[in-house]
């Protein structure tokens, strides 16, 4: 028996809600109702009342409930034990986040401080993160606000980053200091996937189409930062967060955006209840700094 089935059953039991369960656990609602499907074929008997709102432990569910949470602590405690300060902290990145100097400047700082720790990263997109997180193969992770499913974990702002303009630099509005959107209406706009950030995603669609531009046509580029390849050969223009200016491709322009404000925070997040004591020294760098 897999501990992400207990994981998932302890989190339906305490909520007594599939919707609810799955939100803290930052996953979606089918996948993790199939989980407890299957877990309760593997127990051979319903663990599970299904009611018209919610659900309800059955006899057997109560009685699984209490040696679930048992298991699980004891897994946590031997994985803590393990890990210590001694052991290894894996943290999430966005592709986009790679180009913000504070992300590093705070893994640098951490790796300083605790030599004996083995630091991994992993970038992937935002969905993809939170579900590794909520799986525990993830401690930690760094994501772009607005993100839905980050609504799940405890996290922390780092930053407010503005979105600009890059333009290619043959485009009329390229010599141009700050611009406003709906001076590009007529140039094809580049966007990224929207799995790859659905609430970032949704902000910036709603921003061009209030704009007047045509998002029915967009141009698409496979994420945030392969759309400056497509602006240097000339595909339209994309908003990007401040600090991917930092790329420097040919022929592409970086230009503020003084209408509408535009802009994505930066956030840190964390497991609910996390006892990682890895976890915790990481946390506490960054509030002392």
């Amino acid at each position: 028996m897999e501990l992400r089935y207990l994981r998932y059953f302890v989190a339906v039991a305490r909520e007594r809600h599939f919707t609810r369960a799955a939100e803290a656990l930052g996953i979606s609602q089918p996948p993790l109702s199939q989980q407890i499907k299957r877990l309760e074929e593997e127990v051979g008997t319903p663990l599970f009342r299904r009611l018209t709102r919610g659900v309800e432990l059955t006899e057997a569910g109560e009685a699984f409930y209490e040696d679930a949470c048992k298991i699980l602590a004891l897994s946590d405690a031997a994985l803590e034990k393990a890990r210590g300060l001694n052991g290894s902290l894996s943290i999430g990145i966005t592709s986009s986040d790679a180009f913000h100097p504070k992300i590093f400047a705070l893994i640098r700082q951490f790796q300083v401080q605790n030599m004996a720790v083995q630091v991994h990263q992993v970038e992937a997109n935002m969905s993809s993160l939170t579900t590794m997180l909520a799986e525990g193969e993830l401690d930690i992770a760094f994501v772009r606000l607005p993100c839905e499913s980050s609504k799940a974990f405890e996290l922390t702002i780092l930053d407010r980053e503005p979105m600009v303009v890059a333009l290619h630099r043959d485009h009329p509005l390229a010599g141009s200091g700050d611009l406003a959107l709906d001076q590009l209406r007529d140039t094809p706009v580049v966007l990224f996937p929207q799995e790859v950030a659905p609430g970032l995603y949704d902000r910036v669609y709603g921003c061009c189409e209030r704009a007047g531009i045509d998002v029915q046509h967009a141009l698409q580029s496979s994420q945030l930062s392969s759309s400056l390849s497509m602006v240097s050969a000339g595909g339209g223009f994309a908003l990007v967060p401040k600090s991917m200016a930092a790329i420097s491709p040919p022929n592409v322009t970086y230009h503020a955006l003084s209408s509408p404000e535009l802009y994505t925070d930066i956030a840190l997040c964390w497991r609910r209840f996390e006892r990682s004591r890895t976890v915790k020294r990481f946390l506490a760098m960054m509030s002392e700094g």
